[in-house]
C-alpha cells in the first residue's frame, strides 16, 4: 500500500511546527515514501526550500497551504468570535496553474482579510480555484466543526458547497486520529457523509514535528509561542504525542477501516506536479524616449557620460566601454542598468544624497558614466569582471546608499513609476539562535534565572555558532553537560529547537521591481507595520530571476549634506565634494593623528589606533586601512605598515607581482589582486579569474586543486597557458598560489572599499576645514539619541568649540552655526514637534525676533500647547528673554490663560478694558515678573537633563571629577557594545568599580518575598543598569537612594546584544571617601603665631577629614592627631580662606583605592 502525508506543518508554521524541512524530506525518504507535502498555517514561507530539497532527494514536493476561510467575508472583521472566526482548509496545488493560483489566495489573505490571522472567503477561493485540490482539514475545518456540534446536515452542506467551488474529485474528506475522542466521533459521521455524497475520503496526520521523540521539545517552542511556562494548566498542548511524521505502516494500522481513504492520498499525490522556473531573469521593461530603443539610449547615455567626466576620451576608455556595454547586452541586463540610472538621477534631481557607489558596482565603467557610482574605475584599478562576469550568468547587484531621511521617498518614486502591485519590500526571518533558545527554554522550563544565564555565556559569541560548536570549544560546557541533568535535559531540548524561524520582519533596504504584479511570482504577506512584503528571502528572490534592489540609508550622507549646507549658509562657500582634492596631506595628516570622531568608518577606537600607526599619505592608504581593519586581514597589518615605512623590506616573489602589489606594499589586499595575479601571471582570461577567486573566498577545495594544475603548468583546451611558460619556475608558482589561498578568505572587495574610503575622506576632509559646521551636522544626525548627543558634545568641546543653549530667537530645527560655535537644535527639546518648530521658525524670519514671553506666546500659540512652553523654558531656551526660569516658570502659566480669555472676548466681540487705554498705559496692566531668585544650578542641570536628555550647561558630577577619576576602574560608556564589535570593553565576572548618581531605583520582590532592587547609574559620559541581591541591599540599603552620590564595586555579568550590566557587591558614598585639608603657612614661626586661633577655627566644623599642615620654606608636612580632624562646608571653608588666604587652603582628594574595598585586579584599571 502506498501513503503520501498531505497535512504537514513544517518550521514556517511559525513557533507552531518544529518539523525542520531536511530532516523531515530525509525522513520521507528513509521510510520509504516517493512524495510529500508541505502545508504551513496561511503562509508559503517555507515551499521553495522544501521544493529543493525533496527534488535533491527524489521525492515528489506537493506544494500546499493550510489556509484560514472566514465564515462571511474576508473584509469582515466582526463575523463570528473565538474559535469561529475562522475555519481551516488545505489546498494542494496539483499543477503550474494550481501553484500560481495557490499564491494569489494566501496573498490575499495577508493583503485583504488579515483579522488575527491572513484569512480568505469562498469568494476568493472560487475565483481562483482552477489546479488547486482541497481537503477538509482538520477539527477546526468547517465540516469537521458542524459534526462534533451534531449539526450533520450544515456539515454535509457545507461539504457539497466545497466540492462545488474546486469541481467533483476536487475535495476530499479528511479523516484524523491522534486518539482525539472528537476525532472519532467525527470520522464515523464523515464515512456515513462519503457514503451518502459520493465525496472521497483521505487520512491524514496532522504533522508538527518529525520524529515522536520530538513531542517534548514541540511542547516547549508551543510554551514560547503562547508565553507559558511548561507547567502551567491552562495553555494550547498538542495531546498524545502522536503528531509526527508516521511509516504508511503506523497510518495502515490506525485506518484498518478506511485503506481506501490512505490509497487516496498518493492518488493525489500522482496527480500533483508543479515545475518552478529557477534563474530565468524577469526584469521589468523601461519606458524609452521616442525614437530609441533600450540599447541605443543606454549607449548615448554612456557616451555622453564618457565625454563629460574624460579629458581627453582615449581609445582604451572607449574599448572598455564598448566591452563592458556589449557585456551587458548579451547577460540582457540593459533594461536594469537604465532602472537604476533613473531612479538614481530622480534621487539627484530632488535634492537626495546617492553615495558615491557601493560594492562591486564601482568596478563599471559604464556605472560610472550613468552617474550611478561617483567613482573612477579606471584611476583606482576597479575590474568591471568582479561586478559582471561574463563567464558566470547571475543577477547583477547594484546597492544604492541614499541620505538616511529621505530614502523612503525614493522607494514610493519607483513605487509610482513601476506600480505599487510590482514594486514591494521583502521578508527576513529571525531564527532561534543558539544563546537566545536557551535562554527562551530555560524560562519555559522555569529553571533558575541565574542558572540558565550562566550557560547561555558558556556559548562563544562568534558568528554562525552553534550549541554542538560550543559543546566541542568550551570544556565548561561540555562538564556542565555531561554532569548535570537539569542542565543536560535544558541543551538537548534547546538542540532540537536551535534554528527554527522565530518571526518575520522587513529587510531593512532590499525592495523587489518585477515586470507583473509580484503575486504572479511570489506570495505576499504583511510586515508588522502593516505594509506589503515578499513570503520569499532576498536569496529565493534572486533564484527565481526578480530584480532585486537594495536601496539602503547611509546616515553619514544625511551628515555630508547638512554640512555642506551650513557651509553654504554661514561661509558663504559653495562645496563641490565631487571637486575637492582627493590628495590634500593636511587632511590625510589630521587622520594620522586619531582624532577621527564622527569620520565615516574610522571612529571606533580599534580604527583610530591603526590609522595612528597608519598615517595615511594618499586615498589608496584609506582603502587598504578600510579593507585590512577586519577580523582575519587584521593579521596582515603590521605587515603593510612595515612595507610602508621601510619600501627595503617588500620582497615580490616574481617581477610580474609588482605592477599589482605595489599599491599595497607587497600584500594581498583585495580581491581584485587575485583576480589580477591569475590574468597577469597564468594568462586566465579575467572572467576565469573571478571563478577562482570565488572559489578561494568559498573555500572550494576541489576547484582549487584543480585549478592549481592549471594556475602553474597551464591547461591548452581550456586555453590557458599558465606561469611555467610564463617564465615563472615550478616551486615559485605554487607559493603565490598558496599565498594567494591564504590572502583570498580574507580578502576585500576593492571597489566597496574604494566606494567609502571616498565618503569616509569626504567627512574627514568636512571635518578638517569645517570643523564647526561638519560637528554641527553630526550632532544634528543622532538627535533622537541623547547618548551619542552626549558622546560628539564632549568631542566638539575637545576641539575647542563652544556649544550654546538652544534659543527661539536664534536657533533652527536641527544645530546650527552661529557666530562661530554651534548652537543646540531645537528640536532636542523633548515634546515640541517639528511642526511646531518649523512654524516658530518661519514665524520669527518673517516677523522679527521675539521680545517677551508674552509676545512669543501671542504668536506661536495656535502651535504651542503649555508643555512646550514649559519645556522651552527648562532647556534654557528663553533665556535670550525677559525674567529668568523661575520666574518665567511662575507666569507662563497665567499668560496663557490671559491670551485664552482675550481670544474669546475678541471672537464673542466683546470690548475689554485695553482697547481704549493707550499703548502707554497699556505696561500698567501687562502681567509682571514676580521678583524671585533664579534656580540654583543643581534644579537647572537636572531639568535640562529631563527636557535634552544631557546636561548642557554643566554636569552635577563636574566637581567630582577628580576624585572619581582616582577611584573608579570602568565607565559606564565600558559596559555599552562596541558599534564594530558589538561586544563591551568590560567582560563577563570581571570585578571593577564604577562611580556615580543613582538616577532610578526599581525594587522587585522574589519568590521568597526578599526585596531586590535595580539602578541606573549615571556618570560623566552614559548610564549602567545595576543589580542588588537581597542580601546585599539589606546591607547597602541606606546609601540606595535617588540622587546619591556613590562608588559600587561589582562584578560584570554581561548579556546578549545588549550593554552588560554591574551586580553589587560593594557601595560606598562620594562622603565616605577620604579628604584631607591641607593649610599653608611661609614658615615654622608664621605657623606658631597663628596655631590657637587656627585650632579654635578647626573646633568649628568637627567631621572626619584629616588635617595637614605645610611648610613652604622647607616643604615639610605635619599631620594633626585625630581629635582635629573635620568636616569640609563650603561656607566654613570660605571663612578659612578669607583668614589664611584662598591660595593656602586646599583640599586633597584620596581616591578609594586603599578603602577595604576588597582588593582589585590590576588588568581592571585603566585611564582615559
Amino acid at each position: 500500500m502506498e501513503f503520501t502525508h498531505l497535512h504537514v506543518h513544517t518550521e514556517y508554521s511559525l513557533l507552531d511546527g518544529s518539523n525542520k524541512i531536511k530532516e523531515y524530506v530525509a525522513r520521507v525518504k528513509e521510510l520509504g515514501m516517493d512524495s510529500a507535502a508541505i502545508t504551513d498555517h496561511g503562509v508559503m514561507y517555507g515551499v521553495i526550500d522544501f521544493y529543493r530539497a525533496a527534488r535533491a532527494e527524489g521525492i515528489n514536493p506537493i506544494l500546499g497551504c493550510e489556509v484560514y476561510v472566514a465564515p462571511g467575508s474576508r473584509f469582515d472583521r466582526e463575523a463570528g468570535n473565538g474559535e469561529d472566526r475562522y475555519y481551516h482548509l488545505v489546498l494542494l496545488a496539483e499543477n503550474n496553474q494550481g501553484y500560481a493560483n495557490l499564491m494569489k489566495i494566501v496573498s490575499k489573505g495577508f493583503t485583504e482579510g488579515f483579522y488575527y490571522k491572513p484569512r480568505v472567503d469562498l469568494e476568493v477561493l472560487r475565483e481562483y480555484h482552477e489546479g488547486i485540490i482541497a481537503l477538509s482539514a482538520c477539527l477546526a475545518g468547517e465540516v469537521a466543526r458542524y459534526l462534533q456540534r451534531g449539526m450533520y446536515e450544515d456539515a454535509k452542506a457545507a461539504a457539497l458547497r466545497y466540492q462545488d467551488i474546486f469541481g467533483k474529485g476536487n475535495f476530499f474528506l479528511e479523516l484524523q486520529d491522534h486518539g482525539i475522542p472528537a476525532q472519532q466521533v467525527v470520522n464515523q459521521e464523515l464515512l456515513r457523509m462519503h457514503e451518502e455524497t459520493g465525496i472521497d475520503l483521505v487520512a491524514t496526520n496532522d504533522v508538527h514535528y518529525t520524529m515522536a521523540e520530538d513531542a517534548a521539545p514541540h511542547d516547549i517552542l508551543l510554551c514560547l509561542q503562547t508565553n507559558k511556562k511548561l507547567a502551567d494548566e491552562d495553555r494550547m498542548r498538542y495531546e498524545g504525542g502522536q503528531y509526527y511524521v508516521k511509516s504508511p505502516e503506523e497510518m495502515a494500522q490506525l485506518f484498518p477501516y478506511a485503506l481506501e481513504a490512505l490509497e487516496n492520498t498518493h492518488k493525489i499525490a500522482q496527480r500533483c506536479h508543479v515545475e518552478i522556473e529557477f534563474g530565468v531573469t524577469k526584469l521589468p521593461r523601461f519606458d524609452v524616449p521616442d525614437g530609441f530603443t533600450s540599447w541605443e539610449y543606454l549607449n548615448k547615455l554612456c557616451f555622453e557620460g564618457l565625454e563629460e567626466r574624460y579629458h581627453p576620451v582615449t581609445d582604451e576608455l572607449k574599448s572598455r566601454l564598448t566591452y563592458e556595454l556589449s557585456t551587458i547586452k548579451n547577460m540582457g541586463y540593459v533594461d536594469y542598468f537604465l532602472i537604476v540610472w533613473d531612479f538614481i538621477k530622480y534621487a539627484r534631481d530632488n535634492d537626495i544624497m546617492v553615495g558615491p557607489g557601493r560594492g562591486s558596482a564601482a568596478g563599471s565603467l559604464v556605472a560610472y558614466t550613468l552617474g550611478i557610482t561617483q567613482l573612477d574605475p579606471i584611476r583606482y584599478d576597479l575590474l568591471f569582471e568582479r561586478f559582471l562576469n561574463p563567464e558566470r550568468v547571475s543577477m547583477p547587484d547594484i546597492d544604492v546608499d541614499f541620505c538616511f531621511e529621505r530614502r523612503q521617498e525614493v522607494i514610493e518614486y519607483v513605487r509610482r513609476k513601476y506600480g505599487d502591485d510590482c514594486v514591494v519590500q521583502i521578508v527576513t526571518f529571525g531564527t532561534l539562535a543558539a544563546r537566545g533558545v536557551i535562554r527562551d527554554v530555560g524560562r519555559v522550563l522555569d529553571m533558575p534565572y541565574a542558572q540558565v544565564a550562566d550557560i547561555a555565556k558558556m556559548i562563544p559569541q562568534e558568528l554562525n555558532i552553534t550549541i554542538d560548536k560550543a559543546l566541542k570549544m568550551n570544556p565548561e560546557l561540555k562538564k556542565a553537560y555531561e554532569e548535570q541533568d537539569d542542565v543536560h535535559y535544558l541543551i538537548d531540548m534547546a538542540r532540537r529547537l536551535e534554528g527554527l524561524p522565530r518571526h518575520t520582519s522587513m529587510h531593512a533596504a532590499g525592495v523587489v521591481i518585477s515586470q507583473k504584479d509580484v503575486s504572479e511570482y511570489v506570495p505576499l504577506s504583511r510586515a508588522q507595520d502593516g505594509s506589503i512584503v515578499t513570503q520569499f528571502t532576498m536569496t529565493t528572490l534572486e533564484e527565481l530571476g526578480l530584480l532585486k534592489m537594495d536601496f539602503l540609508g547611509l546616515r553619514t550622507l544625511t551628515v555630508i549634506q547638512n554640512a555642506v549646507k551650513l557651509i553654504q549658509k554661514d561661509a558663504g562657500v559653495t562645496l563641490d565634494l565631487q571637486k575637492i582634492d582627493y590628495n590634500d596631506k593636511k587632511v590625510l595628516d589630521s587622520l594620522g593623528t586619531g582624532r577621527s570622531d564622527g569620520v565615516f568608518q574610522l571612529e571606533s577606537a580599534g580604527m583610530k589606533n591603526f590609522m595612528k600607526e597608519l598615517k595615511p599619505q594618499s586615498l589608496e592608504d584609506v582603502i587598504a586601512g578600510i579593507s585590512l581593519y577586519r577580523p582575519g586581514p587584521m593579521d596582515f597589518i603590521p605587515q603593510y605598515i612595515r612595507g610602508k615605512n621601510r619600501p627595503d623590506t617588500i620582497k615580490y616573489d616574481c617581477p610580474q607581482l609588482e605592477p599589482i602589489l605595489k599599491p599595497t606594499y607587497g600584500c594581498i589586499v583585495y580581491q581584485e589582486q587575485v583576480m589580477q595575479i591569475v590574468r597577469n601571471l597564468a594568462g586566465y582570461t579575467l572572467g576565469r579569474s573571478d571563478l577562482v577567486r570565488r572559489a578561494m573566498s568559498k573555500k572550494k577545495a576541489a576547484v582549487m586543486e584543480k585549478e592549481r594544475q592549471n594556475f602553474v603548468y597551464g591547461n591548452e583546451a581550456e586555453g590557458v597557458p599558465g606561469c611555467i611558460a610564463n617564465g615563472i619556475d615550478e616551486a615559485t608558482a605554487n607559493k603565490i598560489y598558496d599565498d594567494m589561498i591564504d590572502f583570498a578568505k580574507y580578502a576585500f572587495n576593492k571597489s566597496h572599499a574604494a566606494a567609502y574610503a571616498v565618503v569616509s575622506y569626504q567627512t574627514a576632509y568636512l571635518k578638517y576645514y569645517y570643523p564647526i559646521e561638519f560637528m554641527a551636522a553630526l550632532m544634528t544626525s543622532v538627535i533622537d539619541f541623547p547618548t551619542k548627543v552626549a558622546e560628539y558634545f564632549l568631542v566638539g568641546r575637545q576641539m575647542g568649540i563652544k556649544i550654546l543653549p538652544p534659543d527661539i530667537n536664534c536657533g533652527m530645527y536641527g544645530f546650527s552655526v552661529d557666530n562661530g560655535a554651534i548652537r543646540y537644535g531645537l528640536s532636542a527639546i523633548k515634546s515640541v514637534g517639528r511642526p511646531a518648530i518649523e512654524s516658530l521658525v518661519e514665524e520669527r524670519e518673517n516677523n522679527g525676533k521675539y521680545k517677551s514671553l508674552k509676545d512669543f506666546m501671542e504668536r506661536n500659540s495656535s502651535q504651542m500647547n503649555k508643555r512646550a512652553i514649559e519645556n522651552f523654558i527648562k532647556a534654557g531656551a528663553m533665556d535670550c528673554l525677559e525674567g529668568n526660569r523661575r520666574q518665567k516658570m511662575m507666569v507662563y502659566q497665567q499668560i496663557s490663560d490671559s491670551i485664552s480669555q482675550e481670544r474669546k472676548n475678541s471672537l464673542a466681540g466683546q470690548m475689554s478694558l485695553f482697547d481704549l487705554v493707550s499703548d502707554e498705559d497699556k505696561k500698567e496692566f501687562e502681567i509682571r515678573m514676580p521678583d524671585v531668585e533664579e534656580f540654583d544650578k543643581e534644579e537647572l542641570l537636572a531639568f535640562e537633563k529631563e527636557v535634552l536628555g544631557i546636561y548642557l550647561s554643566g554636569h552635577p558630577l563636574e566637581s567630582c571629577r577628580g576624585m572619581m577619576e582616582k577611584t573608579i576602574s570602568a565607565r559606564t560608556i565600558d559596559f555599552q557594545p562596541d558599534e564594530e564589535t558589538n561586544i563591551p570593553k568590560v567582560v563577563d565576572g570581571q570585578k571593577v568599580i564604577i562611580g556615580g548618581m543613582i538616577t532610578e531605583k526599581t525594587i522587585k520582590y522574589t519568590k521568597t518575598n526578599k526585596i531586590m532592587a535595580f539602578l541606573t547609574v549615571e556618570d560623566l559620559v552614559g548610564t549602567v543598569e545595576v543589580v542588588v541581591f537581597p542580601r546585599d541591599y539589606e546591607k547597602s540599603q541606606v546609601l540606595l537612594q535617588e540622587d546619591a552620590r556613590v562608588f559600587i564595586q561589582g562584578r560584570v555579568s554581561a548579556e546578549d546584544d545588549r550593554a552588560s550590566k554591574l551586580i553589587l557587591e560593594k557601595i560606598r558614598s562620594f562622603d565616605d571617601v577620604p579628604r584631607e585639608l591641607w593649610i599653608q603657612f611661609e614658615n615654622r614661626s608664621e605657623y606658631g603665631k597663628k596655631e590657637q586661633q587656627l585650632l579654635a577655627d578647626l573646633r568649628e566644623s568637627p567631621g572626619r577629614s584629616s588635617v595637614v599642615i605645610y611648610l613652604k620654606d622647607v616643604k615639610a608636612m605635619k599631620k594633626l592627631p585625630a581629635a582635629w580632624q573635620v568636616q569640609i562646608q563650603d561656607s566654613w571653608m570660605g571663612r578659612l580662606g578669607e583668614k589664611y588666604g584662598k591660595t593656602n587652603v586646599k583640599v586633597v582628594e584620596r581616591g578609594l583605592k586603599n578603602l577595604p574595598l576588597a582588593s582589585l585586579p590590576a588588568v581592571v584599571m585603566h585611564r582615559e
